[in-house]
């Protein structure tokens, strides 16, 4: 799973791809601004730039595994 985190309003979603993940963001950020509509002044006063896609494997402690 991906998840996908607009900072400034602090919307997060996820998704299994990261494509998925920022589709399933978009629509949530979607559905927030029309609950808050002042959160769009506030983002239209950022920087648009991304900060970044990370993909990080990790193993799971053997403690942990069943």
């Amino acid at each position: 799973m991906y998840v996908a985190r607009e900072v400034a309003t602090g919307v997060t979603s996820q998704g299994k791809t990261v494509e998925e993940a920022v589709k399933n963001l978009r629509e949530a950020l979607e559905l927030y601004l029309e609950e808050v509509p002042e959160a769009l002044e506030r983002l239209e006063q950022l920087d648009r730039g991304i900060v970044g896609v990370l993909e990080v494997e990790a193993k799971t402690p053997k403690a942990v595994r069943a």
